[in-house]
């Protein structure tokens, strides 16, 4: 993860440490489900990318929970990398 940590312990994503570039994410179960049963309340629709370079590396966007507004961690800048 870019921009931000994710915490186990609330659940969420929460503000990176000082000098941590890349904290590690935990391993993550994906689930499908349809749209209308999808949680949309605070969530950030994270953008995964497959290295650190932006733009045509894009993936998909994942849906990470969070305590604060969506509009901070896209202001952050907050992005999941799959390689470094």
């Amino acid at each position: 993860m870019e921009g931000a940590r994710w915490d186990t312990g609330s659940g969420g994503i929460v503000e990176s440490r000082m000098m941590e570039l890349f904290p590690l994410m935990p391993v993550v179960f994906i689930k499908a489900v349809t749209q209308d049963k999808q949680e949309t309340r605070n969530v950030y629709e994270c953008p995964v990318y497959k290295i650190r370079m932006r733009g045509p590396t894009f993936v998909w966007t994942f849906n990470l929970k969070t305590k604060d507004k969506p509009t901070r961690w896209t202001l952050a800048g907050v992005a999941l990398l799959l390689g470094v």
